[in-house]
């Protein structure tokens, strides 16, 4: 198993990027950026000042790892869309799908993951194609955008 693993960190293939682009806390970062190496993704973030501090301490990976500066979350994602690619948005709501009925990801796709307490932003809400849901029997709302995000990521790759 290990010599079937990358020995180098991949570039950027577009095929899979993780959007957490209302980050709150720091530490998600770092925890995002190993899972989107881990299943051949890229991270994109907002240019919040605090933010390459986070990814640089947060960072365990020993290359450096496909990283997208998000200057206008909204505006982007609207190009993004406008150019094909899928947009999923990890959020609860009535339309959602759940995480076990979400197929992988056959095109370029974002992975849309919201504020950890506010969530997905209403103008951003509009853009998705896609809603999914992490079902859940404890007594949380949600999981922390680092997990969420991570369960999305390996089913959109495929590899679950």
């Amino acid at each position: 198993m290990r010599a079937a693993r990358r020995r180098k960190s991949h570039s950027c293939w577009g095929h899979l990027v993780a959007a957490p682009l209302w980050p709150l806390h720091g530490a998600n970062l770092g925890t995002l950026l190993r899972t989107c190496d881990a299943v051949g993704a890229c991270l994109a973030v907002p240019r919040f000042p605090w933010v390459p501090e986070a990814l640089r301490r947060g960072n365990t990976l020993r290359r450096p790892a496909c990283v997208h500066w998000v200057n206008d979350p909204p505006g982007w994602l609207t190009r993004e869309k406008a150019a094909g690619t899928a947009i999923v948005g990890v959020e609860l709501a009535d339309e959602s799908v759940r995480l076990a009925d979400l197929p992988p990801a056959r095109g370029r796709t974002i992975a849309v993951l919201g504020h950890e307490q506010q969530g997905i932003p209403p103008e951003a809400l509009d853009l998705l194609d896609t809603v999914v849901e992490i079902p859940m029997v404890g007594t949380g709302a949600s999981l922390n955008v680092a997990v969420a995000g991570s369960l999305v990521l390996y089913k959109l790759a495929g590899l679950l």
